[in-house]
């Protein structure tokens, strides 16, 4: 090997390093700036910036490509079950998404395209929204499995509770449209890498800013069993979600979760709790003037329920009107983000405000 063939492969492995790091330092400033941005809420003790206390809502929720599910012809109904219950809004979020469009060279039907959608396009932190367009023009997010399609959109969250999408996230996901593209014999139209990062990071710092939840802590006088105190918190209304309890309301949504202090699963079996964690997620639950009123009301009733009392992150009973004043702070905060075009509780909110 001539001493020419040797420095070009030197320079090309630096060049390929040099990338590497590149992309990794990019990483790494996203998520700094990202913390940086936080907002401080040291101030008032209700108000919790860990993101840890949420316990199975930390999961994304939005269904990916591999929860994705033929409407008819799959097992043997007419799909109509999966209209009646409520999903994602068929159509991409120009405001919170990045979209990746892979236009069919012909017509293919759900069948011949869910062989392909089963595998997902999750890539890092982020899942990825399959919508689908068909000869007339309209779009789902369901497949119907003798519908013929002619072109798929692949709706990329910008940024959630985890941080920006960044250059990886996005490079990574853009690969996994080209594969897709190439078995599917389709061509990939896309916003730049450099385009769709400014729009992540715009749109992280402004949720970074309205970025709140309220937590109260309930302290059990005696050890309980977890189930014992799950037959009584449900008895009394919540609703049991296996790892967490949830209080609905008439809109169908969470207003407010309860979870074990120590973020052990509530369904763990045999085991016993002290401490449970009650917790308002502000952006996540539709804006209700006494919303933090109504979680400390429910909780003082099922602190005399199982023997226990209410009391703020120092372990202090609340003071007199401290409900007034935080509900208060909260309607303040869901206007900000009804501005921001965050309505509270939306699909859109609860897109971004997850992870």
């Amino acid at each position: 090997m001539s001493e020419l063939q040797i420095s070009l492969i030197a320079l090309g492995v630096l060049i390929i390093l040099a990338i590497v790091g590149f992309n990794w330092w990019q990483d790494r400033r996203a998520r700094r700036k990202m913390q940086d941005s936080l907002p401080d809420v040291s101030e008032d003790a209700l108000f919790s910036d860990s993101q840890d206390d949420q316990g199975e809502d930390r999961q994304r929720r939005e269904p990916g490509l591999g929860s994705l599910g033929l409407k008819s012809g799959q097992d043997g109904t007419d799909g109509k079950g999966a209209d009646a219950a409520p999903g994602p809004v068929a159509e991409a979020d120009s405001m919170t998404e990045a979209v990746i469009e892979l236009h069919l060279s012909q017509p293919l039907t759900g069948s011949e395209l869910a062989t392909h959608l089963r595998d997902g396009l999750q890539a890092g932190r982020r899942d990825v929204r399959v919508l689908l367009q068909d000869e007339q023009g309209h779009i789902s997010n369901q497949i119907a499995a003798n519908q013929s399609y002619t072109a798929l959109q692949l709706a990329v969250s910008l940024a959630n509770r985890s941080g920006p999408l960044t250059a990886i996230e996005w490079s990574q996901i853009w690969g996994k449209a080209q594969t897709l593209a190439d078995k599917l014999e389709a061509a990939v139209d896309g916003p730049e890498q450099v385009d769709v990062l400014g729009r992540a990071d715009e749109l992280d710092s402004t949720c970074a800013t309205l970025d709140a939840q309220v937590t109260l802590t309930l302290v059990l006088r005696e050890r309980r069993a977890v189930d014992d105190f799950v037959g009584s918190a449900t008895a009394m209304g919540f609703v049991d979600r296996a790892t967490h309890l949830a209080w609905m309301g008439d809109h169908g949504l969470e207003c407010f979760t309860l979870f074990r202090a120590d973020n052990q699963p509530l369904n763990q079996a045999g085991s016993h709790v002290e401490q449970l964690t009650l917790l308002l997620d502000v952006p996540r639950s539709p804006a209700n003037p006494v919303s933090f009123a109504r979680m400390m009301e429910v909780g003082q009733e099922l602190g005399r329920r199982v023997g226990g009392d209410i009391v703020d992150d120092q372990g202090k009973p609340l003071a007199p009107g401290a409900d007034v004043a935080i509900d208060q702070q909260l309607q303040a905060l869901c206007g900000q983000l009804e501005a921001a075009g965050l309505t509270p509780g939306s699909e859109r909110a609860r897109r971004v405000f997850s992870g």
